[in-house]
């Protein structure tokens, strides 16, 4: 009995399935794989194929996942980089201030030998003002200018400090007679305020 040879209208006999290609019948494809790019499964067993999209799915999952660690990360070292810096600065404004405080029993020395010192030698006074004007200028480096011209100005106790009191019928309560001890800085800066003697209401 001979071998029966299969129709050409046979669509099975007309396009045998081959390795590498998949079925050209729609029906043979699921949804899935039709929106999948299937170039790297084409060909594979159903069961085999359905291992390899979990896979792919599952390491899409982790690519995401990493770049978010991975953006996570850079996000923590820029608010790291900033938080170092802010506390570096607060770190030398500390160092500035320490610095400053050191000069004020200086330049106080100076302010007393100028006032006390107007009966000797013109060459010591000039010297003298000559070094208070220098440490003055020092601290104005460092951001803590002088404040001593406060005669008249109505009393700030931000900026000044009341050493003294004194009845006056000339100004008005609360206006500054007097600068006592100069003051250094200004706003947030403020190394010290100015020593003043303030005026009260004369009885």
């Amino acid at each position: 009995m001979s071998e029966q040879q299969p129709s050409p209208r046979d669509p099975a006999a007309a396009t045998p399935e081959r390795p590498g290609v998949e079925p050209s019948t729609p029906s043979q494809r699921s949804a899935p794989d039709v929106e999948r790019d299937v170039s790297a499964t084409a060909g594979m067993p159903d069961d085999e194929r359905a291992e390899a999209d979990a896979r792919i799915d599952e390491l899409e999952t982790r690519a995401a996942e990493f770049e978010d660690l991975w953006r996570r990360a850079v996000a923590d070292l820029d608010n790291q980089r900033k938080r170092h810096a802010r506390d570096l600065e607060h770190q030398r404004a500390d160092v500035r201030t320490q610095l400053a405080n050191q000069w004020l029993p200086v330049l106080d020395n100076l302010d007393r030998a100028l006032a006390h010192g107007q009966a000797d030698s013109s060459a010591m006074v000039e010297g003298i003002q000559a070094v208070l004007a220098q440490a003055v200028a020092v601290l104005a480096g460092l951001g803590f200018p002088r404040q001593d011209d406060e005669v008249g100005a109505t009393f700030d106790p931000s900026r000044h400090e009341a050493i003294a009191t004194m009845p006056s019928a000339d100004v008005p309560a609360g206006t500054v007679l007097d600068v006592v001890r100069p003051g250094y800085g200004e706003g947030d800066s403020q190394l010290r305020p100015t020593g003043v003697v303030v005026a009260t209401k004369a009885e």
